[in-house]
Order: C-alpha cells, then structure tokens, then sequence
C-alpha cells in the first residue's frame, strides 16, 4: 500500500465521523466497563466502613474531574491522531512520548483490552456454563488454555475486525452499547432505591459511617483491624486503585483527534460531559449498594446479606445486589448488563489505541508499517498489532498482574501530562489555546498533587509497592529499546 499524502484525495485518510454524541459514547463506553460491578468489594475490605467507601469514590472523581477539564487544554491544542502521545512530544519531546507509548502498547492498552475481554466470557459462563476457567480445553504442561480464554481471543478479533472497516462501524457499535448500557445502569440504580431497600443494612452501614477497619481477603485469615491516620491515608489509596482503574480511559477519545468533528471544541466537552455522567453514576450506584446490602460480612456465610458488600461470591457486588432486589433471574440480568457492558468498553479501547501506535509510527519511533492507512480510512496495521499483542496477553494469563504493575505508571504520565500545561504555558505562550483550562493554576495544580500523592502511596504501601516498583521497571524497560532500536524503526515519516 501506498504512503499516505494527506493532499491527495485518492489515498486514504482520516474520517471527520465523530460528532459530540459519539464522542461522549467514546468516553463513557470505554470508562464503564466491568470495574464499577466488582472493585466495591476490595475497597468496603479496605476501608471497612460506608462513609469512607463513598469519600474513596468522591476523591476518584474529582481527581478525574479535575483531570479530565484541565486535560482538555491540551486537547484543544494539539487536536491530533495519537492524543496523550502527542501532548507528551509537544511538551517534553520525544523520549517521554516514547515511553508513553511502549507503556500503552505493552500493557496499559492491551492489558486492558485483554482484561476485559476475559471479564467478558467470564460473566458469559452464567449464561452458557461452557465458558469457565475451571475447563481447560488443552494442557501442554504448565501452560493451560481455557474457554474462557477462547471467547476472549474470539471477541478482540471479532471487535478488531469490526473496527477495521472504518470509523462508522466502531461508531455505531459505541453509540447502540453505550447508550443501551447507560440506561440500563440507570435502571438499576432507580430499581435498587425503589424495590430493595434493605433497612437492616441502612441501619447497620449509615448508624457509623466513620469506624475504619480493614478486613482480610478472602482466604485470608487476619482478623479484621481498626486503622486511623497515616494507615487510614494508606488504606483509602490502596482502596482508590480499584476506583481509579474503573474510571480510567476517558482520555482515549483523544487518540481520534484527527476524525472528530470541530475537534477543538469536541474533545474538551466530551471528555468533561462522559467524565462528569460517569461520576454521577458510579456515586449513586455504590450507595444503591449500600441501601441493599450490608457492608460488613463473612465469607462463610451462606446469604448474600451474610457475605455483604466485603465478600460478595467472586466480588460480584453488583450481581448479589441484583440478586437481592430480583431474585434468582438479577444474576442472569446482571451478567448480560455486564457483557454488554464490557464489549462496548472494549470496542472503544480497541478503536482508540490503534491510533497512538499509528501516531508514534509516523514520527519513525514504532515500526514504520503501522503507520498507515487502510482502505476504510483507519490504522489496520496498527489495530491488528494491537490485537495480537492483546491476545497474547489474555494466553499468558499474568494480564491481571501486568493492570496492577501499570496502574502507577498510568496516573504518573497523567501527572506528567497535566504538568505539560504549565511547561506549555511558559514555552509556547502565544500558541492558540481554544480552551484554557478551568480553574487554571488551581485546578490542575490539585490534580497534579492528589494524584501524585497516590503514586507515593503506591510506592510505599506494602501491597502495592511491589506491583509499583514493577511498573516503573516496565517502563523503564523502553529506554533502552529507544535508544537502541528508535532509529531502526525507520525516522521520522515524510
């Protein structure tokens, strides 16, 4: 195929399809997921109590509230194919930006992708029990391919196809799943305040809502522990990992900059409209869980009110919630909300991804083949690289651990990130900022701080300082392929 001369209308290029509903779908598609049914649980064993469960989710938002509006600056600016890579080249050059992208593309993208594609056939086995980890379909020593595994290498090739016919099939698939899973959150929201109001567990979770404890996992048998101060401090940015992860990817819309209609504009009010509905629903949603189930619960017990929110079966909070409101027929209704949820967040991550590789291929830092353009108008190569890359992971089985090792190193380029706007501010002065962001030192400098101070956390708790220190050595791993491998890639494209 052919180089792509932007100036040519016989070769193929970006599709301005992307108008503002489609962008919020974007966000909100790919930040809702499966997170938001199943992280309650870690955190309520975290915190142990349903005021400092609920101030864990209002941090998270107006961490990524104040992300999201100040973000949007650097949106407005470099409105480019490739997003946080680029906003990363333009304000520290390209190494940062390199690094960024050999993060993204060796498992915050698609260890994502993998994750929730297994999250995917893992809830489809509550519908076809075929589908389970527990059935190896082959075994060649240690290494063990399941079902589970099947169907999710079948479901990232299968969007991956999708998404290779062009920018209005990933579209439309993002709107009908976006919006059909919106609704349905809603629903279960107005449901759980309406037909399952447990007043046992009102009473129980509201009575004290500030007594920290932190209970073990399951399978553990420390006894539970009262925490306050720096353990308390500890303990909410332990807990908030969870949080953070299911309200990640609303910065991906900003890979498609390039087919966004009037993206100046666009981007800065989709990111700060789906980042905001997102919020609201994931507050109201863990109060909806603490209104049906108690808190507090043993792992032993039989019920679901026995096993509370700590230690719902397989943390699945939002099934025994449904299950407690709708009876048996919750838990099927609850695995198809999931299934479509998970799909629809992962056509958004595999749409968007695609487009950094493709970006970074064209400044000659990724292989030059990427870079370009099939005959739909979308980076094939760089989706197909993508996809085999992803399921590779879900074959290796440690996608779990590599999510856990990158979560430091996606809020720190984040932080990064949103420092770029003060470099940017005091570099570029006269540059066009169509959007300058709100609240500007204050609200970015917040950000920058909050989320800095759970990176520390991170690195010193002792149950995630670990999987921290891993994920820097991860990242720190593409200094040498830059400079060893950066210019064999093929330099700068013309």
């Amino acid at each position: 195929m052919p180089e792509i001369q932007p100036d040519s209308a016989a070769q193929p290029h970006f599709q301005r399809a992307i108008t503002l509903f489609d962008a919020i779908m974007l966000v909100t598609g790919s930040m809702i997921g499966s997170g938001i049914f199943i992280v309650a649980a870690d955190i309520a064993r975290q915190v142990g109590s349903a005021g400092w469960l609920l101030v864990v989710w209002l941090l998270t938002g107006l961490i990524t509230m104040a992300g999201a509006i100040s973000y949007g600056e650097l949106a407005s600016m470099f409105p480019k194919v490739g997003g946080q890579y680029v906003y990363l080249r333009e304000a520290f050059g390209r190494l940062t930006a390199f690094l960024y992208g050999w993060t993204l593309f060796l498992v915050i993208q698609t260890g994502v992708i993998a994750a929730v594609a297994v999250a995917f056939a893992k809830f489809t086995g509550v519908l076809v029990p075929f589908f389970s980890v527990k059935n190896a379909l082959f075994q060649v020593g240690s290494f063990e391919f399941s079902s589970v595994q099947l169907l999710a290498i079948a479901l990232i090739i299968g969007i991956t196809a999708l998404n290779a016919q062009g920018v209005r099939t990933g579209k439309l698939i993002q709107n009908v799943l976006g919006s059909t899973k919106l609704i349905a959150l809603g629903l279960l929201i107005i449901f759980g305040m309406a037909l399952g109001l447990n007043h046992e567990a009102i009473q129980a979770n509201f009575a004290d809502l500030w007594t920290a404890t932190r209970s073990a996992a399951p399978g553990d048998s420390a006894a539970v522990l009262p925490i306050g101060g720096s353990a308390l401090v500890i303990a909410i940015g332990m807990a908030m990992t969870g949080s953070l992860f299911s309200s990640d990817s609303w910065n991906n819309i900003g890979f498609a900059g390039e087919e966004i209609q009037n993206p100046e504009r666009t981007l800065v009010r989709s990111m700060a409209i789906g980042t905001a509905i997102v919020t609201a629903l994931y507050i109201l949603i863990n109060v909806v869980y603490l209104l049906v189930l108690p808190l507090h619960g043993t792992p032993e017990a039989a019920t679901l009110a026995g096993r509370g929110i700590q230690y719902a079966t397989d943390d699945r909070v939002a099934t025994a919630v449904a299950e407690s409101v709708l009876g048996r027929a919750g838990a099927y209704v609850m695995a198809v909300l999931i299934m479509l949820s998970t799909f629809g967040a992962n056509n958004g991550i595999i749409l968007s991804g695609a487009r950094a590789y493709f970006a970074m291929a064209k400044d000659g830092l990724f292989f030059p083949g990427l870079a370009r353009l099939n005959g739909a108008g979308v980076p094939g190569r760089a989706l197909w690289a993508q996809c085999l890359w992803a399921c590779l992971l879900c074959l290796s089985g440690k996608y779990g651990q590599l999510l856990n090792y990158v979560m430091f190193s996606v809020i720190l380029f984040y932080v990064i990130t949103i420092v770029g706007i003060f470099v940017l501010r005091r570099t570029r002065p006269e540059a066009p900022r169509p959007y300058r962001a709100w609240g500007y030192p204050l609200v970015p400098g917040l950000y920058v701080v909050l989320a800095s101070t759970f990176c520390v956390i991170l690195l010193i708790a002792p149950d995630t300082a670990e999987f921290s220190r891993r994920g820097l050595a991860l990242m720190a791993l593409g200094l040498p392929v830059y400079f060893l491998f950066g210019r064999r890639f093929g330099g700068p494209a013309a």
